[in-house]
Protein backbone atom coordinates (compact mmCIF):
# COMPACT_ATOMS: atom_id res chain seq x y z
CA UNK A 1 0.00 0.00 0.00
CA UNK A 2 2.91 2.83 0.96
CA UNK A 3 4.47 4.73 -2.25
CA UNK A 4 7.53 6.57 0.24
CA UNK A 5 7.41 7.23 3.55
CA UNK A 6 7.29 10.85 4.48
CA UNK A 7 9.83 13.45 4.23
CA UNK A 8 11.33 13.64 7.52
CA UNK A 9 12.59 17.17 7.54
CA UNK A 10 9.25 18.39 7.12
CA UNK A 11 7.24 19.83 10.27
CA UNK A 12 4.13 18.91 11.47
CA UNK A 13 3.84 21.07 14.44
CA UNK A 14 1.57 23.78 12.60
CA UNK A 15 -0.80 20.81 11.26
CA UNK A 16 -1.07 19.75 14.60
CA UNK A 17 -2.18 23.18 16.08
CA UNK A 18 -4.33 23.60 13.24
CA UNK A 19 -5.90 20.33 13.83
CA UNK A 20 -6.30 20.85 17.40
CA UNK A 21 -7.44 23.92 17.25
CA UNK A 22 -9.82 23.00 14.55
CA UNK A 23 -10.62 19.70 16.54
CA UNK A 24 -11.80 21.78 19.80
CA UNK A 25 -14.20 23.90 17.55
CA UNK A 26 -16.01 21.28 15.70
CA UNK A 27 -16.91 19.28 19.04
CA UNK A 28 -18.17 22.62 20.56
CA UNK A 29 -19.96 22.87 17.40
CA UNK A 30 -21.50 19.49 17.08
CA UNK A 31 -22.87 20.15 20.65
CA UNK A 32 -24.13 23.32 19.37
CA UNK A 33 -25.75 20.99 16.48
CA UNK A 34 -27.22 18.49 19.22
CA UNK A 35 -28.36 21.48 21.18
CA UNK A 36 -30.16 23.27 18.39
CA UNK A 37 -31.74 19.99 17.06
CA UNK A 38 -32.73 19.36 20.27
CA UNK A 39 -34.93 22.16 20.78
CA UNK A 40 -35.84 22.71 17.12
CA UNK A 41 -35.32 18.83 15.97
CA UNK A 42 -36.24 19.16 12.25
CA UNK A 43 -38.89 22.06 11.42
CA UNK A 44 -39.97 24.97 9.58
CA UNK A 45 -38.11 26.93 11.95
CA UNK A 46 -34.66 25.33 11.71
CA UNK A 47 -35.30 25.28 8.13
CA UNK A 48 -35.77 29.48 8.41
CA UNK A 49 -32.42 29.24 11.03
CA UNK A 50 -30.22 27.47 8.80
CA UNK A 51 -31.73 29.71 5.63
CA UNK A 52 -30.92 32.95 7.30
CA UNK A 53 -27.42 31.58 8.68
CA UNK A 54 -26.09 30.72 5.87
CA UNK A 55 -27.21 34.10 3.33
CA UNK A 56 -24.96 36.33 5.67
CA UNK A 57 -22.07 33.76 5.93
CA UNK A 58 -21.63 34.95 2.12
CA UNK A 59 -20.31 37.80 3.70
CA UNK A 60 -17.87 35.91 5.90
CA UNK A 61 -17.01 33.45 3.23
CA UNK A 62 -16.55 35.80 0.48
CA UNK A 63 -14.42 38.19 2.31
CA UNK A 64 -13.31 35.63 5.41
CA UNK A 65 -10.87 32.83 5.58
CA UNK A 66 -10.20 31.53 2.33
CA UNK A 67 -9.55 34.93 0.10
CA UNK A 68 -7.26 35.97 2.53
CA UNK A 69 -5.26 32.81 2.88
CA UNK A 70 -5.13 33.01 -0.86
CA UNK A 71 -4.19 36.75 -1.36
CA UNK A 72 -3.18 38.61 2.05
CA UNK A 73 -0.87 35.29 3.34
CA UNK A 74 1.45 35.10 0.33
CA UNK A 75 2.17 38.55 0.33
CA UNK A 76 2.27 38.95 4.02
CA UNK A 77 4.56 36.05 4.86
CA UNK A 78 6.93 36.64 1.90
CA UNK A 79 7.70 40.22 3.59
CA UNK A 80 8.07 38.72 6.82
CA UNK A 81 10.26 35.52 5.46
CA UNK A 82 12.35 38.51 3.63
CA UNK A 83 13.12 40.54 6.90
CA UNK A 84 10.89 43.18 6.03
CA UNK A 85 8.57 43.60 9.25
CA UNK A 86 7.39 46.80 8.79
CA UNK A 87 6.54 46.62 5.42
CA UNK A 88 4.41 43.58 6.62
CA UNK A 89 2.78 45.48 9.31
CA UNK A 90 1.74 48.52 7.03
CA UNK A 91 0.15 45.75 5.11
CA UNK A 92 -1.71 44.12 7.37
CA UNK A 93 -3.13 47.37 8.54
CA UNK A 94 -3.77 48.07 5.87
CA UNK A 95 -5.87 45.66 4.61
CA UNK A 96 -7.73 45.09 8.13
CA UNK A 97 -8.75 48.85 7.19
CA UNK A 98 -10.33 48.07 3.80
CA UNK A 99 -12.01 44.58 5.47
CA UNK A 100 -13.77 46.73 8.01
CA UNK A 101 -15.08 49.12 5.94
CA UNK A 102 -16.30 46.72 2.97
CA UNK A 103 -17.78 44.55 5.60
CA UNK A 104 -19.36 46.85 7.57
CA UNK A 105 -21.02 48.54 4.57
CA UNK A 106 -22.32 45.16 3.46
CA UNK A 107 -23.32 44.08 6.35
CA UNK A 108 -25.44 47.35 6.56
CA UNK A 109 -26.95 46.81 3.10
CA UNK A 110 -28.22 43.10 3.85
CA UNK A 111 -29.73 44.50 6.85
CA UNK A 112 -31.72 46.77 4.62
CA UNK A 113 -32.24 44.28 1.36
CA UNK A 114 -32.97 41.43 3.68
CA UNK A 115 -36.18 40.84 1.87
CA UNK A 116 -35.40 40.39 -1.45
CA UNK A 117 -31.95 38.66 -0.31
CA UNK A 118 -34.29 36.13 1.15
CA UNK A 119 -36.75 36.41 -2.13
CA UNK A 120 -33.77 35.27 -4.44
CA UNK A 121 -31.88 32.65 -2.08
CA UNK A 122 -34.72 31.02 -0.65
CA UNK A 123 -37.61 31.60 -3.33
CA UNK A 124 -39.14 28.15 -1.93
CA UNK A 125 -39.93 29.55 1.40
CA UNK A 126 -43.76 31.25 1.47
CA UNK A 127 -45.48 32.83 4.80
CA UNK A 128 -44.42 32.27 8.13
CA UNK A 129 -41.09 30.61 7.45
CA UNK A 130 -40.46 33.28 4.81
CA UNK A 131 -41.22 36.10 7.32
CA UNK A 132 -38.73 34.28 10.16
CA UNK A 133 -35.84 33.77 7.67
CA UNK A 134 -36.32 38.09 6.77
CA UNK A 135 -35.87 38.77 10.79
CA UNK A 136 -33.65 36.36 11.30
CA UNK A 137 -31.20 37.77 7.97
CA UNK A 138 -31.68 41.14 9.79
CA UNK A 139 -30.32 39.71 13.32
CA UNK A 140 -27.42 37.86 11.70
CA UNK A 141 -25.98 40.40 9.19
CA UNK A 142 -23.87 42.61 11.62
CA UNK A 143 -22.11 39.21 13.59
CA UNK A 144 -20.97 38.24 10.28
CA UNK A 145 -19.03 41.40 9.23
CA UNK A 146 -17.49 40.60 13.16
CA UNK A 147 -16.28 37.01 11.95
CA UNK A 148 -14.83 38.89 8.55
CA UNK A 149 -12.18 40.89 10.53
CA UNK A 150 -11.74 37.77 13.03
CA UNK A 151 -10.62 35.74 9.81
CA UNK A 152 -8.22 38.91 9.09
CA UNK A 153 -6.92 38.11 12.77
CA UNK A 154 -6.43 34.12 11.75
CA UNK A 155 -4.27 35.81 8.78
CA UNK A 156 -2.10 37.57 10.53
CA UNK A 157 -1.60 35.06 13.07
CA UNK A 158 -0.85 32.10 10.74
CA UNK A 159 1.14 33.99 8.95
CA UNK A 160 3.25 34.31 12.29
CA UNK A 161 3.20 30.12 12.61
CA UNK A 162 0.20 30.74 15.50
CA UNK A 163 -1.81 28.37 14.54
CA UNK A 164 -4.21 27.61 17.76
CA UNK A 165 -5.60 30.57 18.78
CA UNK A 166 -7.51 32.03 15.72
CA UNK A 167 -8.46 27.76 14.73
CA UNK A 168 -9.89 27.24 18.82
CA UNK A 169 -11.40 30.78 18.79
CA UNK A 170 -15.10 29.60 17.75
CA UNK A 171 -15.06 27.88 20.59
CA UNK A 172 -16.86 30.90 22.40
CA UNK A 173 -19.14 31.38 19.12
CA UNK A 174 -20.30 27.86 19.45
CA UNK A 175 -20.35 28.19 23.28
CA UNK A 176 -22.85 31.59 22.85
CA UNK A 177 -24.66 29.59 20.48
CA UNK A 178 -25.26 26.43 23.03
CA UNK A 179 -25.96 28.66 25.91
CA UNK A 180 -28.61 30.81 23.98
CA UNK A 181 -30.04 27.55 22.74
CA UNK A 182 -30.00 26.19 26.21
CA UNK A 183 -31.58 29.42 27.75
CA UNK A 184 -34.02 30.14 24.50
CA UNK A 185 -35.34 26.35 24.41
CA UNK A 186 -36.73 26.29 28.05
CA UNK A 187 -38.04 29.56 28.14
CA UNK A 188 -40.06 29.82 25.19
CA UNK A 189 -41.35 25.90 24.49
CA UNK A 190 -43.73 25.61 22.45
CA UNK A 191 -42.26 29.00 20.39
CA UNK A 192 -39.82 27.60 18.00
CA UNK A 193 -39.78 30.90 16.07
CA UNK A 194 -38.98 32.82 19.02
CA UNK A 195 -35.71 30.55 19.78
CA UNK A 196 -34.80 30.62 16.32
CA UNK A 197 -34.50 34.62 17.18
CA UNK A 198 -32.79 34.01 19.70
CA UNK A 199 -30.57 31.90 18.65
CA UNK A 200 -29.80 34.38 16.05
CA UNK A 201 -28.72 36.72 18.74
CA UNK A 202 -26.67 34.31 20.54
CA UNK A 203 -24.61 34.23 16.66
CA UNK A 204 -24.27 37.75 16.83
CA UNK A 205 -22.66 37.76 20.40
CA UNK A 206 -20.56 34.85 19.73
CA UNK A 207 -19.19 36.82 17.12
CA UNK A 208 -17.67 39.19 18.61
CA UNK A 209 -16.38 37.20 21.48
CA UNK A 210 -14.25 35.33 18.80
CA UNK A 211 -12.76 38.38 17.62
CA UNK A 212 -11.92 40.06 20.59
CA UNK A 213 -10.23 36.53 22.01
CA UNK A 214 -7.54 37.59 18.88
CA UNK A 215 -6.75 41.03 18.81
CA UNK A 216 -4.39 40.90 22.28
CA UNK A 217 -2.23 38.94 19.82
CA UNK A 218 -2.47 40.60 16.96
CA UNK A 219 -2.39 44.18 18.86
CA UNK A 220 1.00 42.96 19.90
CA UNK A 221 2.05 41.68 16.27
CA UNK A 222 1.58 44.42 14.71
CA UNK A 223 2.28 46.88 17.80
CA UNK A 224 -0.99 48.71 17.55
CA UNK A 225 -4.18 49.17 15.34
CA UNK A 226 -3.94 52.33 13.61
CA UNK A 227 -6.38 52.25 10.50
CA UNK A 228 -4.32 52.73 6.94
CA UNK A 229 -5.32 53.26 3.78
CA UNK A 230 -2.03 52.83 2.12
CA UNK A 231 -3.32 51.62 -1.20
CA UNK A 232 -0.40 52.79 -3.28
CA UNK A 233 1.99 49.94 -1.11
CA UNK A 234 3.83 47.38 -3.48
CA UNK A 235 2.69 44.82 -0.81
CA UNK A 236 -1.39 45.86 -0.66
CA UNK A 237 -1.21 46.67 -4.35
CA UNK A 238 -0.29 42.63 -4.67
CA UNK A 239 -2.61 41.88 -2.17
CA UNK A 240 -5.93 43.60 -4.26
CA UNK A 241 -4.34 41.83 -7.45
CA UNK A 242 -4.73 38.67 -6.33
CA UNK A 243 -7.73 39.25 -4.00
CA UNK A 244 -10.26 39.90 -7.30
CA UNK A 245 -9.41 36.06 -8.69
CA UNK A 246 -9.92 34.83 -5.15
CA UNK A 247 -13.02 36.47 -4.74
CA UNK A 248 -14.47 35.70 -8.04
CA UNK A 249 -13.43 31.69 -7.32
CA UNK A 250 -14.28 31.58 -3.89
CA UNK A 251 -17.44 33.60 -5.05
CA UNK A 252 -18.14 30.77 -7.36
CA UNK A 253 -18.06 27.82 -4.87
CA UNK A 254 -20.44 30.06 -2.50
CA UNK A 255 -22.34 30.72 -5.60
CA UNK A 256 -22.81 26.90 -5.76
CA UNK A 257 -23.25 26.37 -2.56
CA UNK A 258 -26.53 29.33 -2.79
CA UNK A 259 -27.77 27.42 -5.62
CA UNK A 260 -28.19 24.10 -3.77
CA UNK A 261 -30.06 25.76 -1.62
CA UNK A 262 -32.69 27.44 -3.92
CA UNK A 263 -33.15 24.23 -5.29
CA UNK A 264 -33.23 22.65 -1.84
CA UNK A 265 -35.86 25.67 -0.51
CA UNK A 266 -37.94 23.81 -3.45
CA UNK A 267 -37.68 20.30 -1.69
CA UNK A 268 -39.05 21.84 1.55
CA UNK A 269 -37.85 23.95 4.84
CA UNK A 270 -37.40 20.65 6.61
CA UNK A 271 -35.46 19.67 3.73
CA UNK A 272 -33.13 22.60 3.92
CA UNK A 273 -32.68 22.09 7.99
CA UNK A 274 -31.35 18.02 7.10
CA UNK A 275 -29.02 19.16 4.69
CA UNK A 276 -27.50 21.72 7.17
CA UNK A 277 -27.11 18.85 9.33
CA UNK A 278 -25.31 16.17 7.27
CA UNK A 279 -23.15 18.94 6.09
CA UNK A 280 -22.37 19.59 9.47
CA UNK A 281 -20.79 16.01 9.70
CA UNK A 282 -19.62 16.09 6.45
CA UNK A 283 -17.21 18.92 6.77
CA UNK A 284 -15.81 17.58 10.19
CA UNK A 285 -13.23 15.49 8.33
CA UNK A 286 -12.84 17.88 5.20
CA UNK A 287 -12.05 20.60 8.59
CA UNK A 288 -9.96 18.57 10.44
CA UNK A 289 -7.68 16.84 7.97
CA UNK A 290 -7.98 19.43 4.50
CA UNK A 291 -7.81 22.41 6.22
CA UNK A 292 -5.50 21.62 9.19
CA UNK A 293 -3.24 20.66 6.43
CA UNK A 294 -3.09 23.36 3.93
CA UNK A 295 -3.86 26.32 5.93
CA UNK A 296 -0.49 24.80 8.10
CA UNK A 297 1.57 24.93 4.30
CA UNK A 298 0.07 27.59 2.73
CA UNK A 299 2.81 29.97 4.96
CA UNK A 300 5.61 27.59 4.61
CA UNK A 301 4.93 27.31 0.47
CA UNK A 302 4.83 30.60 0.38
CA UNK A 303 8.45 31.45 2.45
CA UNK A 304 9.81 29.41 -0.04
CA UNK A 305 12.76 30.68 -1.80
CA UNK A 306 15.59 30.22 -4.22
CA UNK A 307 15.14 29.39 -7.93
CA UNK A 308 12.39 28.75 -9.90
CA UNK A 309 13.19 24.63 -9.84
CA UNK A 310 14.36 24.97 -6.22
CA UNK A 311 10.36 26.54 -4.91
CA UNK A 312 8.96 23.69 -7.45
CA UNK A 313 11.10 21.09 -5.23
CA UNK A 314 10.03 22.37 -2.37
CA UNK A 315 6.07 22.52 -3.23
CA UNK A 316 6.15 19.06 -4.62
CA UNK A 317 7.99 17.99 -1.05
CA UNK A 318 5.84 19.87 1.09
CA UNK A 319 2.67 18.42 -1.10
CA UNK A 320 3.93 14.82 -1.17
CA UNK A 321 3.71 14.22 2.76
CA UNK A 322 0.66 16.47 2.74
CA UNK A 323 -1.77 15.05 0.37
CA UNK A 324 -0.49 11.29 1.48
CA UNK A 325 -1.78 12.45 5.69
CA UNK A 326 -5.00 13.75 4.09
CA UNK A 327 -5.51 10.49 2.01
CA UNK A 328 -5.08 8.54 5.16
CA UNK A 329 -7.35 10.29 7.44
CA UNK A 330 -9.96 11.14 4.71
CA UNK A 331 -10.84 8.20 2.95
CA UNK A 332 -11.97 6.36 6.15
CA UNK A 333 -13.54 9.24 7.32
CA UNK A 334 -15.99 9.20 3.88
CA UNK A 335 -16.29 5.22 4.09
CA UNK A 336 -17.51 5.43 7.64
CA UNK A 337 -20.66 8.36 7.03
CA UNK A 338 -21.89 5.81 4.42
CA UNK A 339 -21.25 2.44 5.86
CA UNK A 340 -22.14 3.39 9.50
CA UNK A 341 -23.36 6.80 9.24
CA UNK A 342 -26.95 5.94 10.74
CA UNK A 343 -25.93 5.66 14.20
CA UNK A 344 -23.26 8.35 14.13
CA UNK A 345 -26.30 10.54 13.32
CA UNK A 346 -27.87 9.27 16.50
CA UNK A 347 -25.35 9.52 18.61
CA UNK A 348 -24.47 12.98 17.85
CA UNK A 349 -28.27 14.79 16.91
CA UNK A 350 -31.42 11.96 17.80
CA UNK A 351 -32.47 13.97 21.06
CA UNK A 352 -35.85 16.24 21.99
CA UNK A 353 -37.33 16.88 18.82
CA UNK A 354 -34.96 14.85 16.18
CA UNK A 355 -36.84 11.90 16.32
CA UNK A 356 -35.84 7.74 14.11
CA UNK A 357 -37.06 9.33 11.43
CA UNK A 358 -34.84 12.59 10.75
CA UNK A 359 -31.73 10.61 11.39
CA UNK A 360 -32.34 8.26 8.36
CA UNK A 361 -33.02 11.70 6.57
CA UNK A 362 -29.49 12.99 7.28
CA UNK A 363 -27.84 10.14 6.79
CA UNK A 364 -29.09 9.82 3.29
CA UNK A 365 -28.19 13.20 2.32
CA UNK A 366 -24.47 12.25 4.15
CA UNK A 367 -24.15 9.46 2.26
CA UNK A 368 -24.03 11.76 -0.77
CA UNK A 369 -21.39 14.44 0.52
CA UNK A 370 -19.46 11.58 1.58
CA UNK A 371 -18.90 10.73 -2.27
CA UNK A 372 -16.54 14.17 -2.83
CA UNK A 373 -14.38 14.26 0.76
CA UNK A 374 -11.33 13.12 -0.60
CA UNK A 375 -11.35 15.21 -3.98
CA UNK A 376 -12.25 18.01 -2.23
CA UNK A 377 -9.85 17.79 0.78
CA UNK A 378 -7.19 16.84 -1.57
CA UNK A 379 -7.81 19.83 -3.67
CA UNK A 380 -7.59 22.30 -1.30
CA UNK A 381 -4.08 21.36 -0.43
CA UNK A 382 -3.49 21.81 -4.09
CA UNK A 383 -4.99 25.27 -4.52
CA UNK A 384 -2.49 25.95 -1.59
CA UNK A 385 0.42 25.55 -3.99
CA UNK A 386 -1.12 27.14 -6.65
CA UNK A 387 -1.55 30.44 -4.02
CA UNK A 388 1.91 30.31 -2.79
CA UNK A 389 3.01 30.15 -6.74
CA UNK A 390 0.85 33.79 -6.88
CA UNK A 391 -1.52 31.63 -9.32
CA UNK A 392 -5.01 32.23 -8.28
CA UNK A 393 -6.76 31.90 -11.64
CA UNK A 394 -6.18 28.58 -11.89
CA UNK A 395 -8.47 27.66 -9.03
CA UNK A 396 -10.66 30.10 -10.44
CA UNK A 397 -11.22 28.65 -13.39
CA UNK A 398 -11.83 25.13 -12.25
CA UNK A 399 -14.24 26.35 -9.10
CA UNK A 400 -16.37 27.91 -12.52
CA UNK A 401 -16.40 24.18 -14.03
CA UNK A 402 -17.30 22.88 -10.56
CA UNK A 403 -20.00 25.55 -10.25
CA UNK A 404 -21.40 24.23 -13.37
CA UNK A 405 -21.60 20.53 -12.96
CA UNK A 406 -22.81 21.07 -9.82
CA UNK A 407 -25.55 23.81 -10.42
CA UNK A 408 -26.60 21.22 -14.27
CA UNK A 409 -26.89 18.14 -12.29
CA UNK A 410 -28.21 18.80 -8.75
CA UNK A 411 -31.20 21.09 -10.69
CA UNK A 412 -31.88 17.89 -12.66
CA UNK A 413 -31.77 15.44 -10.68
CA UNK A 414 -33.54 17.19 -7.50
CA UNK A 415 -36.42 18.94 -9.40
CA UNK A 416 -37.61 17.80 -13.03
CA UNK A 417 -36.24 13.88 -12.53
CA UNK A 418 -37.80 13.97 -9.30
CA UNK A 419 -40.89 14.76 -11.10
CA UNK A 420 -40.55 12.37 -13.70
CA UNK A 421 -39.60 9.65 -11.45
CA UNK A 422 -41.52 10.46 -8.17
CA UNK A 423 -38.98 9.61 -5.50
CA UNK A 424 -38.82 11.08 -2.13
CA UNK A 425 -37.60 14.46 -1.27
CA UNK A 426 -35.23 13.24 0.87
CA UNK A 427 -33.19 11.38 -2.70
CA UNK A 428 -33.74 14.81 -4.34
CA UNK A 429 -31.48 16.42 -1.62
CA UNK A 430 -29.26 13.07 -1.92
CA UNK A 431 -29.08 13.89 -5.60
CA UNK A 432 -28.07 17.06 -4.72
CA UNK A 433 -25.30 16.51 -2.75
CA UNK A 434 -23.79 13.69 -4.63
CA UNK A 435 -23.91 15.84 -7.67
CA UNK A 436 -21.12 18.46 -5.54
CA UNK A 437 -19.27 15.31 -4.87
CA UNK A 438 -18.96 14.22 -8.92
CA UNK A 439 -18.37 17.96 -9.33
CA UNK A 440 -15.14 18.33 -6.71
CA UNK A 441 -13.83 15.12 -8.18
CA UNK A 442 -13.42 17.30 -11.92
CA UNK A 443 -11.94 20.74 -10.05
CA UNK A 444 -9.18 18.10 -8.14
CA UNK A 445 -8.21 16.61 -11.28
CA UNK A 446 -8.36 19.99 -13.38
CA UNK A 447 -6.30 21.14 -10.29
CA UNK A 448 -4.17 18.46 -10.41
CA UNK A 449 -3.47 18.83 -14.23
CA UNK A 450 -2.83 22.60 -14.27
CA UNK A 451 -0.54 22.29 -11.26
CA UNK A 452 1.55 19.57 -13.02
CA UNK A 453 2.21 22.32 -15.21
CA UNK A 454 4.72 24.34 -12.82
CA UNK A 455 5.84 21.90 -10.68
CA UNK A 456 6.83 19.07 -13.51
CA UNK A 457 4.64 16.17 -11.50
CA UNK A 458 2.17 16.07 -8.56
CA UNK A 459 2.95 13.64 -5.91
CA UNK A 460 -0.77 12.28 -5.69
CA UNK A 461 -0.74 9.50 -3.52
CA UNK A 462 -3.18 6.85 -6.17
CA UNK A 463 -1.67 3.87 -4.64
CA UNK A 464 -2.07 4.86 -0.48
CA UNK A 465 -6.00 6.25 -1.94
CA UNK A 466 -6.61 2.94 -3.15
CA UNK A 467 -5.00 0.96 -0.73
CA UNK A 468 -6.77 3.20 2.26
CA UNK A 469 -10.25 2.70 0.41
CA UNK A 470 -9.80 -1.09 0.46
CA UNK A 471 -8.83 -1.25 4.58
CA UNK A 472 -11.77 1.22 5.42
CA UNK A 473 -14.11 -1.01 3.26
CA UNK A 474 -13.72 -4.19 5.33
CA UNK A 475 -13.58 -1.74 8.72
CA UNK A 476 -16.85 -0.74 6.95
CA UNK A 477 -18.40 -3.95 6.68
CA UNK A 478 -16.69 -4.83 10.14
CA UNK A 479 -18.45 -1.91 11.79
CA UNK A 480 -21.67 -2.38 10.19
CA UNK A 481 -21.86 -5.25 10.95
CA UNK A 482 -21.04 -4.30 14.90
CA UNK A 483 -23.93 -1.97 14.69
CA UNK A 484 -26.09 -4.79 13.79
CA UNK A 485 -25.05 -7.36 16.21
CA UNK A 486 -25.79 -4.58 19.02
CA UNK A 487 -29.30 -3.96 17.31
CA UNK A 488 -30.02 -7.98 17.76
CA UNK A 489 -29.05 -7.74 21.65
CA UNK A 490 -31.38 -4.53 22.18
CA UNK A 491 -29.20 -1.45 21.62
CA UNK A 492 -31.00 1.20 20.46
CA UNK A 493 -29.17 3.51 17.57
CA UNK A 494 -27.46 5.52 19.82
CA UNK A 495 -25.76 2.63 21.54
CA UNK A 496 -25.31 1.47 18.46
CA UNK A 497 -22.73 3.86 17.18
CA UNK A 498 -20.46 2.85 20.33
CA UNK A 499 -18.90 -0.33 18.94
CA UNK A 500 -19.35 0.53 15.03
CA UNK A 501 -17.16 2.83 15.33
CA UNK A 502 -14.73 1.61 17.73
CA UNK A 503 -14.67 -1.29 15.60
CA UNK A 504 -14.07 1.00 12.38
CA UNK A 505 -11.36 2.38 13.51
CA UNK A 506 -9.62 -0.31 14.89
CA UNK A 507 -9.87 -2.01 11.87
CA UNK A 508 -9.00 0.30 9.73
CA UNK A 509 -5.57 0.90 11.91
CA UNK A 510 -4.91 -2.37 12.63
CA UNK A 511 -4.97 -3.18 8.26
CA UNK A 512 -2.82 0.11 7.66
CA UNK A 513 -0.21 -1.12 10.47
CA UNK A 514 -0.02 -4.24 8.97
CA UNK A 515 0.33 -2.84 5.15
CA UNK A 516 3.50 -0.86 6.40
CA UNK A 517 1.66 2.70 6.02
CA UNK A 518 3.81 5.27 7.80
CA UNK A 519 1.43 7.38 8.15
CA UNK A 520 -0.20 4.43 10.37
CA UNK A 521 3.18 4.28 11.86
CA UNK A 522 3.31 7.47 12.60
CA UNK A 523 -0.37 7.93 14.03
CA UNK A 524 0.24 4.77 16.97
CA UNK A 525 4.01 7.08 17.23
CA UNK A 526 2.18 10.79 17.91
CA UNK A 527 -0.80 9.05 20.25
CA UNK A 528 0.51 7.66 23.67
CA UNK A 529 -2.97 5.48 23.98
CA UNK A 530 -2.71 3.96 21.11
CA UNK A 531 0.64 3.08 21.49
CA UNK A 532 0.08 1.14 24.64
CA UNK A 533 -3.03 -0.50 23.44
CA UNK A 534 -0.61 -1.94 20.59
CA UNK A 535 1.93 -3.28 22.96
CA UNK A 536 -0.41 -4.53 25.45
CA UNK A 537 -1.58 -6.75 22.25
Amino acid sequence: MPDSPPVPAVRRSGALAVGAGIFLSRIAGLVRERAIAHYLGITPEAGAFRAALRIPNLLQNLLGEGVLSASFIPVYARLNAEGKHADAARVARAVGTLLALVASAIALLGVLFAEPLVEVLAPGFHGASRVLTIDLVRILFPGVALLVLSAWCLGVLNSHRKFFLPYVAPVLWNVAMIATAIVAGRHFAGHDDDVARWLAYGAVIGSGAQLLVQLPSVIAILRGLRPSLALGDPGVRATLRAFGPVLLGRGSVQLSSYVDQVIASFLGDTIVAAIANAQTLALLPVSLFGMAVSAAELPEMASATGTTDERAAALRDRLRVALRRVVYMVVPSAVALVAIGQPIVALLFQSGRFGAADVREVWIILAGSALGLSAGTQGQVLKSAFYALHDTRSPLYAALVRVAITGSTGWIVALPLRAALGYDAVWGAFGLTASAGFAAWVEFLLLRRWLATKLGTVPIPTRLGLGALGAASVAGALGYGAAWLAGQLGANEIAQAVPAVGVFAAAYLGVTLAAGVPEARGLVRRVPVLRKLIRRS
